[in-house]
């Protein structure tokens, strides 16, 4: 397959407006008020222009908006919500201990200057969604980072409809993180690499020559960025995007911020420590518009189902296939086929997401990770704890 030259022919990078979800031309806040309120009371409401109006420059714009806008995102039924939970909820329920942990540590996910008893009526709220969806789903299994998904909800739509979305999205979205074992959210990763592979091949040759691998997006993917983001603003605004787009967005948001820094990254030293660290440090100042229209771009460009084959054969690739640091051989780089035709591959379809083939985690042996982490650790890093826990 071709390679593609970055900020020549890759669209979005070019600026060009051809992404998975069309993007609204800046025609000013009360003009994309209006389009939303209209849309909302249209009969049936017009959820395709929620799509483009939430992936669109500037997103839902205000709370209010995306209380209204979420739930018919999700097809939620604003009128048959999930009740409040009680105690009952707490009792002899096998995550409770770490939901709790997790949530007393999440203080810095609540806004600046929230008076503490607030802050704890909250948190107490947020054990309890987070405990509600998962005895409603004893299939899926608790991460670490779950709760940073589930406090972006509970802050902007309240306790009754972050139950309701986020049952949904455990469902959808989140479902691949919620398996006992890692291997969906390794495939997930998977993609990350050969994204980067199609727009600037330079770049995907010195991460696989730094023996980087993807585990610096882990916490991107598994919290949608809620865990790395220091302003509130920023991750609603991604919450936007990522509800109108498809369940593998992320992913594709995760490319444009390597490649927005790929100066950087050629720059820092040929070390996987280097790299990951330089990589797993989100800048607070990341041209956020720009890079949700890329991500569309390339969404477009380079859809799931080109991409599957690739993405399959990354867990069976090894690093140090030519010399560290050195530039790729001439030789090297021919396209392998895949016999096995897209292991667990993911497809969208009527709003639904299904497999294909009968192998879900086709992903070969386990990615070797713990290699990764002493690594980390023997600089001083702190991997993301989900990394360490489910190793």
């Amino acid at each position: 397959m071709r390679k593609h030259k970055r900020k020549k022919e890759i669209g979005g990078v070019g600026g060009n407006e051809n992404g998975s979800v069309p993007r609204e031309s800046d025609g000013g806040r009360k003009h994309k008020m209006t389009v939303i309120h209209q849309a909302l009371i249209r009969d049936p409401v017009d959820i395709e222009a929620l799509r483009r109006a939430a992936a669109g420059n500037r997103g839902l714009l205000t709370d209010e908006l995306r209380r209204k806008v979420w739930p018919k995102l999700l097809n939620i039924n604003v009128y048959n919500l999930p009740h409040k939970p009680g105690r009952e909820v707490r009792e002899n329920h096998k995550d409770y201990n770490q939901v709790v942990l997790d949530v007393r540590r999440s203080m810095k996910r609540f806004p600046k200057g929230m008076p503490a008893s607030e802050r704890a009526v909250l948190q107490e709220q947020l054990i309890d969604v987070i405990l509600e969806v998962l005895k409603r789903n004893p299939q899926l299994h608790y991460y670490q980072g779950y709760h940073d998904v589930a406090v972006t909800l509970l802050l902007v739509v309240g306790e009754r409809m972050s139950i309701a979305m986020l049952d949904i999205l455990s469902n959808f979205h989140l479902r691949d993180f919620m398996d006992p074992t890692m291997d969906s959210t390794k495939h997930i990763l998977n993609y990350l690499m050969p994204i980067l592979e199609q727009v600037d091949a330079e770049l995907h040759d010195f991460m696989v020559r730094a023996e980087v691998g993807t585990i610096f997006a882990l916490s991107w993917l598994i919290t949608w960025y809620g865990h790395v983001l220091s302003e509130f603003r920023h991750t609603l605004r991604l919450y936007d995007f990522f509800l109108a787009s498809h369940p593998l967005m992320p992913i594709y948001l995760a490319a444009t911020i390597v490649l927005h820094r790929e100066k950087e990254v050629k720059q820092t030293e040929c070390d996987m420590a280097m790299v990951h660290h330089l990589l797993s440090h989100i800048p607070q100042d990341l041209p956020y518009e720009l890079l949700i229209g890329q991500a569309q771009d390339l969404f477009q460009q380079f859809p799931p189902s080109m991409l599957a084959k690739r993405a399959a054969l990354q867990s069976g690739k090894r690093p140090g296939g030519f010399p560290a640091c050195s530039p790729r051989p001439a030789a090297e780089g021919g396209e392998q086929d895949d016999e096995d035709g897209g292991l667990g591959a993911l497809r969208y379809a009527g709003g639904r997401r299904v497999r294909r083939g009968s192998d879900r985690h086709g992903l070969g042996t386990r990615l070797d990770t713990s290699a990764v982490l002493m690594r980390l650790m023997g600089t001083g890093q702190e991997p993301f704890n989900q990394t360490k826990k489910l190793l």
